[in-house]
Protein backbone atom coordinates (compact mmCIF):
# COMPACT_ATOMS: atom_id res chain seq x y z
CA UNK A 1 0.00 0.00 0.00
CA UNK A 2 1.41 3.60 -1.07
CA UNK A 3 1.92 5.93 1.50
CA UNK A 4 0.22 9.19 1.68
CA UNK A 5 3.67 11.27 1.08
CA UNK A 6 4.13 8.92 -2.27
CA UNK A 7 0.40 9.66 -3.39
CA UNK A 8 1.41 13.32 -2.80
CA UNK A 9 4.42 13.25 -5.18
CA UNK A 10 2.25 11.36 -7.64
CA UNK A 11 -0.58 13.57 -7.84
CA UNK A 12 2.01 16.62 -7.72
CA UNK A 13 4.17 15.25 -10.28
CA UNK A 14 0.92 14.67 -12.60
CA UNK A 15 -0.32 18.61 -12.10
CA UNK A 16 2.94 19.67 -13.19
CA UNK A 17 2.76 17.73 -15.97
CA UNK A 18 -0.77 19.02 -17.00
CA UNK A 19 0.52 23.01 -16.21
CA UNK A 20 3.37 22.27 -18.33
CA UNK A 21 1.14 21.27 -21.57
CA UNK A 22 -0.13 24.33 -22.65
CA UNK A 23 3.94 25.22 -23.08
CA UNK A 24 4.69 21.96 -24.81
CA UNK A 25 1.69 21.95 -27.17
CA UNK A 26 2.97 25.35 -29.11
CA UNK A 27 3.46 25.60 -32.44
CA UNK A 28 7.40 25.90 -33.20
CA UNK A 29 8.57 27.87 -35.71
CA UNK A 30 12.27 28.40 -36.62
CA UNK A 31 13.25 31.37 -38.12
CA UNK A 32 17.61 31.84 -39.47
CA UNK A 33 18.76 35.51 -39.99
CA UNK A 34 21.67 37.22 -40.32
CA UNK A 35 21.55 40.00 -37.79
CA UNK A 36 24.35 39.99 -35.17
CA UNK A 37 25.28 42.67 -32.57
CA UNK A 38 22.33 44.93 -31.15
CA UNK A 39 20.23 44.41 -34.26
CA UNK A 40 20.61 41.15 -33.29
CA UNK A 41 19.55 41.95 -29.67
CA UNK A 42 16.46 44.26 -31.17
CA UNK A 43 15.56 41.32 -33.26
CA UNK A 44 15.32 38.94 -30.34
CA UNK A 45 13.20 41.12 -28.17
CA UNK A 46 10.61 41.83 -30.48
CA UNK A 47 10.24 37.75 -31.03
CA UNK A 48 10.17 37.27 -27.71
CA UNK A 49 7.19 39.93 -27.17
CA UNK A 50 5.01 38.10 -29.71
CA UNK A 51 6.14 34.76 -27.99
CA UNK A 52 4.92 36.20 -24.61
CA UNK A 53 1.88 37.80 -26.16
CA UNK A 54 0.05 34.21 -27.07
CA UNK A 55 0.19 30.85 -25.87
CA UNK A 56 -0.01 29.45 -29.58
CA UNK A 57 3.44 29.30 -31.11
CA UNK A 58 6.86 30.14 -30.20
CA UNK A 59 9.24 31.96 -32.73
CA UNK A 60 12.75 30.74 -32.17
CA UNK A 61 15.64 33.09 -33.79
CA UNK A 62 18.99 31.60 -35.03
CA UNK A 63 21.47 33.54 -35.87
CA UNK A 64 23.36 31.82 -39.21
CA UNK A 65 26.04 34.61 -39.95
CA UNK A 66 26.49 36.97 -42.79
CA UNK A 67 23.53 37.44 -45.66
CA UNK A 68 25.27 34.88 -48.00
CA UNK A 69 26.24 32.19 -45.12
CA UNK A 70 22.72 31.99 -44.24
CA UNK A 71 21.02 32.04 -47.68
CA UNK A 72 23.22 29.22 -48.45
CA UNK A 73 22.76 27.03 -45.20
CA UNK A 74 19.04 27.50 -45.97
CA UNK A 75 19.57 26.57 -49.29
CA UNK A 76 21.43 23.33 -47.89
CA UNK A 77 19.07 22.73 -45.27
CA UNK A 78 16.07 22.52 -47.59
CA UNK A 79 17.96 19.66 -49.88
CA UNK A 80 18.91 17.84 -46.69
CA UNK A 81 14.97 18.22 -45.57
CA UNK A 82 16.32 20.24 -42.20
CA UNK A 83 14.99 23.87 -43.34
CA UNK A 84 13.37 26.55 -41.39
CA UNK A 85 9.96 28.20 -41.50
CA UNK A 86 11.51 31.28 -42.30
CA UNK A 87 15.13 33.15 -43.69
CA UNK A 88 15.96 36.32 -43.85
CA UNK A 89 17.90 36.92 -46.97
CA UNK A 90 19.53 40.11 -48.67
CA UNK A 91 17.87 41.66 -51.44
CA UNK A 92 20.33 40.83 -53.67
CA UNK A 93 19.40 37.03 -53.35
CA UNK A 94 15.47 38.11 -54.27
CA UNK A 95 15.71 36.68 -58.11
CA UNK A 96 18.07 33.44 -57.14
CA UNK A 97 15.24 32.37 -54.05
CA UNK A 98 12.31 32.99 -56.95
CA UNK A 99 13.99 30.83 -58.99
CA UNK A 100 14.17 28.34 -56.33
CA UNK A 101 10.89 26.69 -57.74
CA UNK A 102 9.30 24.12 -54.67
CA UNK A 103 11.07 25.56 -52.43
CA UNK A 104 9.49 28.82 -51.61
CA UNK A 105 6.04 29.42 -50.20
CA UNK A 106 4.53 33.02 -51.55
CA UNK A 107 4.04 35.43 -48.28
CA UNK A 108 1.00 36.19 -49.92
CA UNK A 109 -0.44 32.38 -50.03
CA UNK A 110 0.75 32.09 -46.41
CA UNK A 111 -1.19 35.00 -45.58
CA UNK A 112 -4.56 34.38 -47.49
CA UNK A 113 -4.76 30.45 -46.14
CA UNK A 114 -4.61 31.89 -42.42
CA UNK A 115 -7.37 33.58 -40.91
CA UNK A 116 -4.92 36.65 -40.61
CA UNK A 117 -6.10 40.15 -41.97
CA UNK A 118 -3.47 41.02 -44.64
CA UNK A 119 -3.55 44.47 -46.51
CA UNK A 120 -0.41 44.46 -49.25
CA UNK A 121 -2.19 48.41 -49.86
CA UNK A 122 -0.76 48.97 -46.07
CA UNK A 123 2.96 48.75 -47.32
CA UNK A 124 5.10 51.19 -48.63
CA UNK A 125 5.12 50.52 -52.12
CA UNK A 126 8.93 51.49 -52.96
CA UNK A 127 9.68 48.94 -50.40
CA UNK A 128 7.19 46.24 -51.17
CA UNK A 129 7.83 46.58 -55.01
CA UNK A 130 11.26 45.03 -54.54
CA UNK A 131 9.11 41.41 -53.53
CA UNK A 132 6.05 41.44 -55.54
CA UNK A 133 5.58 40.10 -58.63
CA UNK A 134 4.16 42.21 -61.85
CA UNK A 135 0.88 41.44 -60.46
CA UNK A 136 1.57 42.90 -57.11
CA UNK A 137 1.37 39.46 -54.99
CA UNK A 138 3.90 40.12 -52.41
CA UNK A 139 6.52 37.05 -52.45
CA UNK A 140 8.60 37.69 -49.18
CA UNK A 141 7.78 40.31 -46.13
CA UNK A 142 9.86 43.27 -46.23
CA UNK A 143 11.76 43.24 -43.03
CA UNK A 144 15.07 45.54 -42.69
CA UNK A 145 15.26 47.66 -45.60
CA UNK A 146 16.88 50.90 -46.35
CA UNK A 147 18.02 53.27 -48.70
CA UNK A 148 21.58 55.45 -49.32
CA UNK A 149 20.94 59.47 -47.93
CA UNK A 150 23.39 62.02 -47.58
CA UNK A 151 24.71 62.21 -44.33
CA UNK A 152 26.80 65.53 -43.35
CA UNK A 153 29.09 67.52 -41.20
CA UNK A 154 27.53 70.79 -39.63
CA UNK A 155 29.87 72.10 -37.59
CA UNK A 156 32.14 71.71 -40.91
CA UNK A 157 29.98 73.48 -42.78
CA UNK A 158 29.79 76.45 -40.66
CA UNK A 159 33.36 77.00 -41.10
CA UNK A 160 33.37 76.75 -44.69
CA UNK A 161 30.98 79.21 -44.65
CA UNK A 162 28.09 76.81 -45.67
CA UNK A 163 24.54 76.81 -44.51
CA UNK A 164 24.38 74.30 -41.98
CA UNK A 165 21.04 73.94 -42.48
CA UNK A 166 20.97 73.41 -46.32
CA UNK A 167 23.15 69.83 -47.22
CA UNK A 168 23.81 70.07 -51.25
CA UNK A 169 20.60 69.22 -53.63
CA UNK A 170 22.39 68.56 -57.14
CA UNK A 171 25.65 67.41 -58.06
CA UNK A 172 27.23 70.33 -59.22
CA UNK A 173 25.73 71.63 -55.98
CA UNK A 174 27.93 68.95 -54.30
CA UNK A 175 31.35 69.88 -56.18
CA UNK A 176 30.90 73.75 -54.49
CA UNK A 177 30.49 72.82 -51.06
CA UNK A 178 33.53 70.36 -51.53
CA UNK A 179 35.65 73.11 -52.71
CA UNK A 180 34.54 75.17 -50.03
CA UNK A 181 35.19 72.60 -47.26
CA UNK A 182 38.64 72.13 -48.89
CA UNK A 183 39.57 75.39 -48.93
CA UNK A 184 38.49 75.33 -45.28
CA UNK A 185 41.22 72.90 -44.75
CA UNK A 186 39.49 69.72 -44.58
CA UNK A 187 41.08 67.18 -46.64
CA UNK A 188 38.20 66.07 -49.34
CA UNK A 189 34.64 66.88 -49.74
CA UNK A 190 32.83 63.59 -49.70
CA UNK A 191 32.88 60.20 -49.61
CA UNK A 192 30.78 57.14 -50.65
CA UNK A 193 29.97 53.93 -48.84
CA UNK A 194 28.97 51.00 -51.25
CA UNK A 195 29.88 52.34 -54.59
CA UNK A 196 27.52 49.88 -56.77
CA UNK A 197 24.54 50.47 -54.22
CA UNK A 198 24.88 53.92 -53.87
CA UNK A 199 26.89 55.66 -56.81
CA UNK A 200 24.94 53.46 -60.14
CA UNK A 201 21.89 51.13 -58.55
CA UNK A 202 20.49 54.04 -57.03
CA UNK A 203 21.81 56.43 -59.21
CA UNK A 204 19.81 55.35 -62.32
CA UNK A 205 16.12 54.92 -59.97
CA UNK A 206 17.07 57.83 -59.09
CA UNK A 207 17.50 59.66 -62.35
CA UNK A 208 14.73 57.00 -64.07
CA UNK A 209 16.80 55.45 -66.33
CA UNK A 210 17.46 51.16 -66.72
CA UNK A 211 19.71 49.76 -64.82
CA UNK A 212 19.16 46.85 -66.95
CA UNK A 213 16.45 45.62 -69.58
CA UNK A 214 13.08 43.50 -68.99
CA UNK A 215 12.19 46.44 -66.14
CA UNK A 216 15.40 45.46 -64.52
CA UNK A 217 14.79 41.82 -64.56
CA UNK A 218 11.06 42.25 -63.49
CA UNK A 219 9.67 40.99 -66.26
CA UNK A 220 12.21 37.91 -67.06
CA UNK A 221 15.46 36.80 -66.77
CA UNK A 222 16.87 36.89 -70.40
CA UNK A 223 17.98 40.68 -69.91
CA UNK A 224 21.61 42.80 -70.52
CA UNK A 225 23.08 45.36 -68.38
CA UNK A 226 22.56 48.61 -69.56
CA UNK A 227 24.45 50.72 -66.59
CA UNK A 228 26.74 52.13 -69.04
CA UNK A 229 25.02 54.59 -70.91
CA UNK A 230 26.25 58.30 -71.92
CA UNK A 231 24.58 59.44 -68.07
CA UNK A 232 26.50 56.62 -66.22
CA UNK A 233 30.29 57.35 -67.63
CA UNK A 234 29.05 60.69 -67.21
CA UNK A 235 28.32 60.05 -63.35
CA UNK A 236 31.43 57.84 -63.32
CA UNK A 237 33.83 60.00 -64.88
CA UNK A 238 33.08 62.92 -62.65
CA UNK A 239 33.66 60.64 -59.77
CA UNK A 240 37.19 59.91 -60.87
CA UNK A 241 37.99 63.48 -62.01
CA UNK A 242 36.94 64.72 -58.54
CA UNK A 243 38.63 61.82 -57.12
CA UNK A 244 42.17 63.07 -58.63
CA UNK A 245 41.49 66.86 -57.22
CA UNK A 246 40.43 65.97 -53.44
CA UNK A 247 36.88 66.68 -53.95
CA UNK A 248 36.11 62.86 -53.60
CA UNK A 249 37.96 60.49 -52.03
CA UNK A 250 37.18 56.46 -52.59
CA UNK A 251 37.12 54.40 -49.32
CA UNK A 252 36.42 51.16 -50.29
CA UNK A 253 33.66 49.02 -51.91
CA UNK A 254 31.30 48.36 -48.39
CA UNK A 255 31.17 50.65 -45.75
CA UNK A 256 35.13 50.92 -45.21
CA UNK A 257 34.74 55.17 -45.87
CA UNK A 258 32.36 55.60 -43.20
CA UNK A 259 36.09 56.59 -40.86
CA UNK A 260 36.43 59.06 -43.09
CA UNK A 261 33.39 60.69 -42.36
CA UNK A 262 33.58 60.15 -38.27
CA UNK A 263 36.81 60.77 -38.10
CA UNK A 264 36.51 64.34 -39.64
CA UNK A 265 38.41 63.38 -43.16
CA UNK A 266 35.41 64.06 -45.12
CA UNK A 267 32.55 66.39 -44.47
CA UNK A 268 30.03 64.45 -46.94
CA UNK A 269 29.50 60.94 -46.84
CA UNK A 270 26.70 58.84 -48.93
CA UNK A 271 25.02 55.49 -47.11
CA UNK A 272 22.74 53.60 -45.76
CA UNK A 273 19.84 55.04 -43.85
CA UNK A 274 20.53 52.38 -41.23
CA UNK A 275 23.58 53.74 -40.97
CA UNK A 276 21.99 56.73 -38.92
CA UNK A 277 22.28 54.86 -35.53
CA UNK A 278 25.82 54.13 -35.77
CA UNK A 279 26.43 57.54 -36.39
CA UNK A 280 24.84 58.72 -33.51
CA UNK A 281 26.92 56.34 -31.36
CA UNK A 282 29.96 57.25 -32.62
CA UNK A 283 30.25 60.61 -33.30
CA UNK A 284 31.28 63.33 -30.26
CA UNK A 285 32.85 65.64 -32.05
CA UNK A 286 30.47 67.49 -34.44
CA UNK A 287 26.77 67.73 -35.01
CA UNK A 288 25.41 66.12 -38.79
CA UNK A 289 22.56 66.51 -40.97
CA UNK A 290 20.65 64.38 -43.29
CA UNK A 291 19.94 64.69 -46.84
CA UNK A 292 18.75 62.89 -49.78
CA UNK A 293 20.96 61.69 -52.49
CA UNK A 294 21.98 64.63 -54.99
CA UNK A 295 21.17 64.78 -58.95
CA UNK A 296 21.89 65.97 -62.02
CA UNK A 297 19.47 68.72 -62.47
CA UNK A 298 19.63 68.58 -66.18
CA UNK A 299 18.45 65.23 -66.60
CA UNK A 300 14.53 65.87 -67.19
CA UNK A 301 12.89 62.57 -65.09
CA UNK A 302 15.16 63.45 -61.64
CA UNK A 303 14.80 63.36 -58.73
CA UNK A 304 12.62 60.53 -59.20
CA UNK A 305 12.80 58.07 -55.76
CA UNK A 306 15.60 55.65 -54.65
CA UNK A 307 15.54 51.90 -53.68
CA UNK A 308 16.00 49.68 -50.95
CA UNK A 309 18.68 47.58 -50.00
CA UNK A 310 18.54 45.05 -46.54
CA UNK A 311 16.42 42.25 -46.69
CA UNK A 312 13.31 40.12 -46.70
CA UNK A 313 12.15 37.52 -45.39
CA UNK A 314 11.22 34.65 -47.00
CA UNK A 315 8.69 30.93 -45.87
CA UNK A 316 10.01 27.85 -46.91
CA UNK A 317 7.99 25.06 -48.19
CA UNK A 318 7.75 21.18 -46.00
CA UNK A 319 6.17 22.36 -43.27
CA UNK A 320 2.60 21.87 -41.62
CA UNK A 321 -0.40 24.13 -42.41
CA UNK A 322 -0.61 24.57 -38.38
CA UNK A 323 2.83 25.66 -38.68
CA UNK A 324 2.09 28.42 -41.47
CA UNK A 325 -0.25 29.55 -39.52
CA UNK A 326 1.87 30.57 -36.74
CA UNK A 327 4.08 32.00 -39.70
CA UNK A 328 1.61 34.12 -40.70
CA UNK A 329 0.74 35.16 -37.07
CA UNK A 330 4.09 35.93 -36.30
CA UNK A 331 4.37 37.93 -39.98
CA UNK A 332 1.44 40.37 -38.75
CA UNK A 333 2.97 41.40 -35.32
CA UNK A 334 5.95 42.16 -37.18
CA UNK A 335 3.81 44.12 -39.60
CA UNK A 336 2.27 46.07 -36.50
CA UNK A 337 2.32 50.07 -36.68
CA UNK A 338 4.08 49.67 -32.94
CA UNK A 339 6.14 47.08 -33.98
CA UNK A 340 7.39 48.76 -37.02
CA UNK A 341 7.95 51.97 -35.15
CA UNK A 342 10.07 50.49 -32.71
CA UNK A 343 12.09 48.57 -35.66
CA UNK A 344 12.80 51.61 -37.41
CA UNK A 345 13.23 53.91 -34.56
CA UNK A 346 15.78 51.80 -32.94
CA UNK A 347 17.68 50.44 -35.86
CA UNK A 348 17.63 53.33 -38.44
CA UNK A 349 16.32 50.80 -40.81
CA UNK A 350 12.92 52.33 -42.76
CA UNK A 351 9.02 51.61 -41.59
CA UNK A 352 7.80 48.91 -44.14
CA UNK A 353 3.65 50.56 -43.76
CA UNK A 354 2.31 53.94 -43.58
CA UNK A 355 0.62 52.88 -40.55
CA UNK A 356 4.05 52.92 -38.84
CA UNK A 357 5.40 55.49 -40.18
CA UNK A 358 2.57 58.31 -39.08
CA UNK A 359 2.79 56.41 -36.00
CA UNK A 360 6.49 57.46 -35.39
CA UNK A 361 5.36 60.80 -36.34
CA UNK A 362 2.47 61.32 -33.69
CA UNK A 363 5.03 60.11 -31.06
CA UNK A 364 7.45 63.52 -32.05
CA UNK A 365 10.37 61.26 -33.07
CA UNK A 366 10.95 62.79 -36.28
CA UNK A 367 10.68 66.37 -34.31
CA UNK A 368 13.33 64.78 -31.59
CA UNK A 369 15.79 63.24 -34.69
CA UNK A 370 15.78 65.66 -37.88
CA UNK A 371 16.82 64.29 -40.95
CA UNK A 372 15.27 60.61 -39.54
CA UNK A 373 12.34 61.17 -42.20
CA UNK A 374 14.49 61.72 -45.50
CA UNK A 375 14.96 58.37 -46.31
CA UNK A 376 11.02 57.57 -46.04
CA UNK A 377 10.79 61.23 -48.00
CA UNK A 378 13.15 60.41 -50.83
CA UNK A 379 11.75 56.64 -51.20
CA UNK A 380 8.63 58.05 -51.66
CA UNK A 381 9.32 61.21 -53.81
CA UNK A 382 7.22 59.92 -56.77
CA UNK A 383 4.97 56.40 -57.21
CA UNK A 384 8.10 53.63 -58.50
CA UNK A 385 8.18 53.16 -61.95
CA UNK A 386 9.57 50.15 -64.53
CA UNK A 387 12.98 51.95 -63.83
CA UNK A 388 12.75 52.42 -60.03
CA UNK A 389 11.07 49.86 -57.98
CA UNK A 390 14.21 47.62 -57.55
CA UNK A 391 16.26 45.12 -59.16
CA UNK A 392 15.51 42.09 -59.73
CA UNK A 393 18.72 40.11 -61.13
CA UNK A 394 20.34 36.30 -60.89
CA UNK A 395 23.67 35.86 -60.00
CA UNK A 396 23.69 39.55 -58.53
CA UNK A 397 26.10 39.24 -55.72
CA UNK A 398 28.59 38.14 -58.28
CA UNK A 399 27.74 41.06 -60.89
CA UNK A 400 27.85 43.43 -57.71
CA UNK A 401 31.89 42.31 -57.25
CA UNK A 402 32.66 43.24 -61.09
CA UNK A 403 30.81 46.82 -60.83
CA UNK A 404 32.66 47.00 -57.96
CA UNK A 405 35.84 45.93 -58.96
CA UNK A 406 35.95 47.67 -62.49
CA UNK A 407 34.93 50.96 -60.08
CA UNK A 408 38.02 50.98 -58.02
CA UNK A 409 40.14 50.78 -60.86
CA UNK A 410 38.71 53.54 -62.37
CA UNK A 411 39.60 55.96 -58.95
CA UNK A 412 42.53 53.96 -59.33
CA UNK A 413 43.25 56.13 -62.43
CA UNK A 414 43.78 52.57 -64.18
CA UNK A 415 40.66 52.84 -66.59
CA UNK A 416 38.81 55.72 -67.88
CA UNK A 417 35.07 55.69 -66.60
CA UNK A 418 33.59 54.39 -70.01
CA UNK A 419 36.22 51.19 -70.14
CA UNK A 420 35.59 50.37 -66.64
CA UNK A 421 31.42 50.53 -67.41
CA UNK A 422 31.48 49.02 -70.84
CA UNK A 423 34.32 45.74 -69.34
CA UNK A 424 31.46 45.58 -66.04
CA UNK A 425 28.30 45.45 -68.75
CA UNK A 426 29.93 43.01 -70.96
CA UNK A 427 31.22 40.84 -67.85
CA UNK A 428 27.34 41.22 -66.01
CA UNK A 429 25.86 39.98 -69.03
CA UNK A 430 28.09 37.38 -68.62
CA UNK A 431 26.54 36.45 -65.34
CA UNK A 432 22.86 37.31 -66.21
CA UNK A 433 23.29 34.75 -69.25
CA UNK A 434 24.47 32.09 -67.00
CA UNK A 435 21.78 32.55 -64.53
CA UNK A 436 18.91 32.81 -67.37
CA UNK A 437 20.12 29.41 -68.84
CA UNK A 438 20.50 27.80 -65.29
CA UNK A 439 16.90 28.44 -64.71
CA UNK A 440 14.81 28.43 -67.78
Amino acid sequence: MRSKKTTLATATAISALFLASPAMAQTEIQWWHAMGGSLGELLESITQDFNESQDDYVVNPVYKGEYNETMTGAIAAFRAGEQPHIVQIYEVGTATMMAAEGAIRPVYEVMEKSEVEFDPDAYLPAVTGYYTTTEGDMLSLPFNSSTPVMFYNKDAFEEAGLDPEQPPRTWPEVEEYSQALLDAGYECGFTTGWPSWVQLENFSALHNVPFASKENGFAGTDIEALFNSDLHKHHIGKLAEWQESGVFSYGGRYSDSQPKFIGGECPIYMDSSASRAGLVSNIEDFEFGVGMLPYWPDVEDAPQNSIIGGASLWVLEGHSEEEYEGVAAFFEHLSSPEVQAEWHQKSGYLPITEAAFELTEEQGYYDENPGADISVEQMNLNPPTEYSKGLRIGNFVQIRDIINEELQATFADDKTAAEALDEAVERSNSQMDKFHRQNN
